[in-house]
């Protein structure tokens, strides 16, 4: 799998096709576009737990590095590449707690849970994410751009209306459209 450089964003079908090139050929264009998309979002996700900015940026790094090392490991039939990658986060982080607490401050720790999602969680999640999918199409043409630069590809409002060379606020109103939209259709599709 070649991957395309100038692509900024993929489906969550082409993180999975990325993650099986990294297994198959250890494609490094697929894991450095990988690593540009996911490790900003596993640090964030990090920081909400309320880790130091280097702890976060560090257990980040960590986590695309695991799935370098463990790709050959990752299953598109039983998880989503996002879930499977914050799923490494979690336990990192997890490892983390452990190497740093006292170990009756983790006991009934939320974090300590099982790491495995159930099977009924992936199913549900791959409905949700197939739902979504089929919501998305049916908007228009200029809010399902703005979605896809506010959401997947995690451009601030501003940028997307410099982007796109539209007002602030028709970026703002497309946006509140396409939710109206996409929720109306979510509960249809449900």
């Amino acid at each position: 799998m070649s991957a395309s450089p100038e692509k900024a964003t993929a489906t969550p079908n082409e993180w999975s096709v990325c993650i099986v090139a990294i297994a198959t050929s250890s494609d490094r264009q697929a894991f450095a576009r990988l690593f540009r998309h996911f490790a900003p979002r596993v640090k964030s996700y990090l920081l909400r737990f309320h880790m130091d900015g280097s702890a976060a940026e560090e257990l980040a790094q960590e986590t695309l590095l695991t799935v370098w090392r463990k790709a050959s490991y990752f299953d598109p039939a039983r998880a989503s590449a996002s879930t499977w990658i914050f799923t490494i986060a979690r336990n990192l982080r997890v490892d983390f707690l452990r190497g740093s607490a006292h170990p009756e401050a983790l006991e009934d720790h939320p974090a300590l849970e099982s790491a495995d999602p159930l099977p009924s969680d992936v199913v549900l999640s791959s409905e949700r994410e197939a739902r979504t999918r089929i919501a998305l199409t049916g908007l228009p043409q200029d809010q399902a751009e703005v979605v896809r630069l506010s959401f997947f590809e995690d451009k601030p409002h501003s940028e997307i209306a410099r982007e796109l060379g539209i007002p602030l606020g028709t970026v703002k109103s497309r946006l509140r459209l396409a939710f109206g939209r996409l929720k109306t259709a979510l509960e249809v599709l449900t």
